[in-house]
């Protein structure tokens, strides 16, 4: 038994679909979904469905009974500090994880352990701190040390469809490992159909190159037919912005934080403690990312 949380999001999504093609008939399936509604009609029809927030205490325990595996995304609660929002939400879940003697546990967690940010990373530290509690139940775990996500500029989409500019905090020619969502449920589906691995530990998903903003600009530029352009925002002028759609002070001091150390080589290559590998590389590329999933949300 399978146990997948978040799986209506951008990750959860890809790898239950992952999942329901490839599983073997004996492997169940179980989701943990605030919504069932939001599960399509086929998909309800081959699952375990368990109603409500994988945050409750109750809901995790009728869901981690029995369970061989867990899947585990935090869903960021932009009301609540980093900590809560990681660590708080987790809790009740290493207890289940414990009282169940669940097996192993897969989560999405970040890149930069080990550095000299990582301390001061805002919601990657938080992060961190997540996968040292699911560790500390003895769960045999594996965090998914992801990068920056690609699906991170559908947030631009309006931006880059109506003035032809996508934002960030870094400078415009520093280059990191970015990731497509897809890649990553790749990653999480196939640790979690081989479970003979053993203890805690990370698994980078780096995508198959390190991209600047620059280069980002460049391959939109060119895959959607239309000048895109990078401006390079200020901390201030986006922590005013996000407070200012009400998010959490402590929150978005989170979001700032992570930003200020990925302009600081937080996921940069070996400064990062993790180098490109042929097993850490992912394969889809940020063109064929454009094409498939950015260009239909800029110009449809």
């Amino acid at each position: 038994m399978i146990v997948i949380t978040a799986p209506t999001g951008n990750i959860g999504s890809h790898l239950l679909s992952r999942l329901l093609r490839s599983a073997p008939a004996e492997e169940g399936l179980r989701v943990v979904v605030r919504d069932p509604a939001r599960l399509p009609d086929e998909v309800r029809e081959r699952v375990e469905v368990i109603t409500g927030s994988h945050g409750d205490p109750e809901v995790v325990d009728r869901a981690f009974a029995g369970a061989d595996a867990v899947f585990w995304l935090v869903p960021p609660d932009s009301s609540l500090t980093p900590e809560a929002a990681y660590s708080g939400f987790t809790r009740p879940a290493a207890q289940a994880l414990a009282a169940h003697g669940v097996g192993h546990v897969v989560g999405v967690s970040a890149l930069g352990r080990g550095t000299p940010v990582a301390d001061r990373a805002g919601l990657v530290t938080a992060s961190l701190a997540m996968d040292d509690l699911i560790a500390s139940t003895g769960v045999a775990h594996r965090a998914l040390a992801c990068p920056s996500f690609f699906e991170n500029l559908l947030e631009e989409a309006d931006s880059i469809r109506e003035n032809g500019v996508f934002t960030d905090l870094v400078d415009a020619d520093r280059r990191a490992p970015m990731v497509a969502v897809a890649d990553i449920a790749a990653a999480a589906a196939a640790l979690l159909l081989d479970r003979t691995w053993t203890g805690a530990g990370s698994v980078p998903v780096l995508g198959p190159r390190d991209l600047s903003p620059a280069d980002l600009a460049r391959i939109m530029t060119e895959q959607l037919g239309r000048p895109v352009r990078y401006e390079r925002q200020s901390h201030d002028d986006l922590y005013a912005a996000l407070v200012g759609h009400g998010l959490d002070a402590a929150f978005v001091q989170g979001i700032v934080d992570m930003k200020r150390a990925k302009d600081d080589g937080l996921d940069d290559g070996l400064d990062a403690g993790v180098p490109r590998t042929d097993e850490s590389s992912s394969p889809t590329t940020f063109e064929q990312w454009c094409v498939q999933v950015l260009k239909p949300a800029v110009l449809t």
